[in-house]
């Protein structure tokens, strides 16, 4: 159980709005003082930095069972650029992600980001991207799409902010765009202003009782509040197990010019729960959400408090067409661990809540080395071979019922001296360096 006071959780669900709004009234409003920000220093050095963008889990707090715990506030930008990616507007880049770094820490406390580029973004140099990185043209899974409006990144860019402080996330984005001079106390000389244009802005939240806090109006979700209130996802339940998830080593690129990087998958996928609350009981979401054997061991609890590090999906992967067959319901988990790469996970997945136009949803977060390896995953989620059984999108398969994806992109995220405008063969290429020794990767295998 938590130990939030109704107190604090009324600040943090105003924290979570204001996240939201992103006006500059909103960070006011999130401010001890109204007008500070408190987030502990950065580094002077910022090559003392992780070389790996995504190295997260080593800065992340852990929840009592040892699992990563991720940051509570997300903002997700869509950057399409406004001049051309020559070594000026790339020294800009540099220049303006790293004086963030030195304004305030890398951490939840402070702030975590990772800058990401598109298909379409390298498509405009002459050069490819090399073998070493597979990164194609994104294409949505239409079987799983075909009743949904979906939108494909076709910007340049993807910036992700993240903090459990969101006066920290709100003051970062403003200061990255030219709308603050100063950042924790600390003088500002560049932005990313002038190089690329916000042309998205989505906005993310995930944690105990935060759920439930939003639940109340939203389309997607039935009237009762439904959501449990230690639910730090609003189908119910935990997720980002341990052993469940990949470790940053296995998903970062190994060789060429982007070693140290990974890809990133992101889409937005909009939630009916309605249906998920309304027409199933626990024990029928817990089959749905992992498997019909969790269901009848009554192994997960009511949001996930059983399951320790482990869901133990891998133990009834195999059952998944007797399950089929003889109960008429296949887990959702269930059917990703056959994709595995010898019972190793290959996708390490940072997804969050979001109620953008007040619509219940998920933003879908994943990292993995190659794409084909988050393809495989989702294949595994369709389950289409179950249909021999009478299975289907609406029939018992997993939870893809309740699934609407409206937005779907692809990302290289280069390791961070490449960040900064990064060329599809970078020999040459100035990258980010300072005068303090560079520290061992920090990849957090957690």
């Amino acid at each position: 159980m938590t130990d939030d006071t109704t107190p604090d959780r009324s600040r943090r669900a105003f924290v979570r709005a204001a996240v939201a709004a992103g006006a500059s009234a909103a960070l006011v409003g999130c401010l001890e003082d109204g007008t500070t920000l408190q987030a502990p220093a950065g580094v002077e050095a910022p090559s003392s930095l992780p070389d790996r963008q995504h190295a997260w889990n080593d800065a992340l707090h852990e929840d009592r069972d040892g699992n990563v715990s991720p940051p509570e506030h997300h903002v997700f930008l869509g950057l399409s650029l406004s001049a051309e990616p020559d070594e000026t507007a790339r020294e800009t880049v540099r220049t303006a992600l790293r004086e963030v770094e030195k304004a305030i820490a890398w951490g939840p406390d402070g702030v975590l980001f990772t800058l990401g580029y598109t298909p379409a973004y390298f498509d405009r140099f002459d050069a490819p991207l090399g073998d070493a990185v597979d990164l194609p043209e994104p294409e949505p899974i239409l079987a799983l799409t075909a009743e949904s409006d979906v939108t494909v990144d076709t910007n340049d860019a993807l910036l992700h902010l993240a903090s459990d402080d969101g006066a920290a996330v709100l003051a970062v984005e403003q200061a990255l765009f030219g709308d603050r001079d100063r950042l924790n106390g600390r003088s500002l000389s560049a932005s990313l202003e002038g190089v690329f244009d916000r042309t998205a802005r989505r906005t993310g939240f995930v944690g105990p009782g935060l759920p439930a806090d939003r639940q109340d109006g939203l389309d997607g979700i039935p009237d009762g509040e439904p959501v449990p209130d230690e639910a730090p996802f609003f189908m119910g339940f935990r997720s980002g197990f341990r052993e469940s998830q990949a470790t940053e080593d296995r998903v970062t690129i190994r060789e060429g010019p982007f070693a140290g990087g990974s890809t990133q998958h992101f889409e937005t996928l909009e939630l009916d729960l309605e249906v998920w609350y309304d027409e199933s009981d626990h024990e029928q979401r817990v089959a749905r959400l992992f498997s019909p054997a969790h269901a009848e061991r009554e192994a997960v609890g009511e949001v996930g408090e059983r399951l320790g590090t482990e869901t133990g999906v891998a133990s009834v992967a195999d059952d998944v067409r007797d399950h089929a067959r003889d109960e008429g319901v296949v887990g959702h988990a269930q059917k990703l661990a056959r994709a595995r790469d010898d019972g190793t996970p290959t996708l390490l997945r940072r997804d969050v809540n979001t109620t953008d136009d007040d619509v219940c949803g998920v933003h879908f977060v994943s990292l993995q080395r190659e794409m084909s390896e988050f393809t495989r995953v989702r294949e595994a989620m369709l389950g289409e071979e179950f249909g021999r059984y009478g299975l289907g999108p609406r029939q018992g398969n997993g939870i893809l019922r309740y699934l609407r994806v409206r937005r779907w992109g692809s990302y290289l995220v280069p390791p961070r001296p490449r960040r900064a405008l990064p060329r599809p063969d970078p020999d040459g290429e100035d990258s980010e360096a300072d005068d303090a020794p560079k520290e061992k990767d920090g990849s957090g295998d957690g």
